[in-house]
């Protein structure tokens, strides 16, 4: 892994307002057709979080708000924010997303979306003092990398494409690389792809001209993945032959607009964690299994 430092970016301490809203029952939304079995979530706690437009990651003590330029440290208890990396105006870090906490360290998705060509790479942060330590370049690759997990011993990831047209140079708009062109992919500890998967078109179909801003292994085994504004979540299963993800549920998720999700833990009990653009908050569900 390379350490291309980002430079000198900004690391506050934070002092503000923190508010935790302990809701009742909400009430799920109509799901869609396609999947085997419909879920409900159902809403513990919400945060208000700054940070939270892009995504948030977890560990067992804090939660990682993520915006485009910045990250804030939360305390999970109280959801006082504590630390912010802030990328300077000037600084090559111009669009994070999802991220995960492994040993320690927060691995963010990043990308130059909506710039041509995509081209994306791998941001690392100690979440002792949430600074940037390290940096894995991907290139032009397979799309816009939007969300990085650990999983069995290897790396998973989105590389997001989009049917929503974006400017180009020369001043002609064109898909965003298309959504059907969208893929999650298996990686060695190098970040090396080693196996790629399609999303299957009924999902596609509901991110619209967007495509997959989320992805997580749940306690179940499975993988969640999300749009980028639907408030719902699909679980997935690796196919056993082709290429095709297998669909095997959809889950309401009331109050998030797509984005990044995580899980807080790899084995039940457990509970899945995603935010509110809108109403910049963090949110914690119940979500059966």
């Amino acid at each position: 892994m390379g350490n291309r430092s980002a430079g000198p970016a900004l690391v506050t301490a934070v002092t503000a307002l923190a508010t935790v809203t302990v809701p009742g029952c909400s009430q799920a939304s109509p799901v869609p057709e396609g999947a085997g079995q419909e879920l409900s979530g159902r809403v513990v706690a919400t945060y208000d979080a700054f940070d939270a437009t892009q995504s948030v990651a977890v560990d067992q003590w804090f939660f990682y708000a993520v915006d485009n330029r910045s990250i804030t440290k939360h305390d999970r208890a109280t959801g006082t924010p504590l630390l912010r990396f802030a990328e300077r105006p000037d600084g090559p870090i111009t669009h994070l997303d999802s991220g995960v906490v492994v040993d320690g360290r927060l691995y963010a998705a990043h990308s130059n979306y909506p710039e041509w060509p995509m081209e994306s790479s791998i941001e690392v942060f100690d979440t002792r003092t949430m600074r940037h330590v390290a940096s894995h370049s991907l290139g032009i690759n397979r799309g816009s990398l939007t969300w990085l997990d650990f999983h069995d011993g290897a790396w998973w990831a989105g590389f997001a494409n989009y049917d929503r047209e974006m400017p180009r140079a020369g001043g002609e708009t064109e898909p965003y690389g298309h959504t059907h062109n969208t893929r999650v992919v298996r990686m060695s500890e190098n970040f090396r792809v080693v196996q790629s998967c399609t999303i299957p078109e009924g999902v596609l179909d509901r991110f619209g001209d967007m495509s997959n801003s989320g992805g997580s292994w749940g306690p179940d085994g499975r993988l969640w993945l999300t749009g980028h504004d639907r408030p719902e979540a699909y679980v997935m299963e690796i196919p056993a032959t082709g290429s095709e993800l297998e669909w095997i549920a959809t889950t309401d998720l009331p109050e998030i607009q797509g984005q990044g999700i995580a899980w807080e833990g790899t084995e039940a009990p457990s509970a899945l964690w995603g935010i509110s653009r809108r109403d910049s908050q963090v949110i914690r569900y119940d979500v059966p299994l």
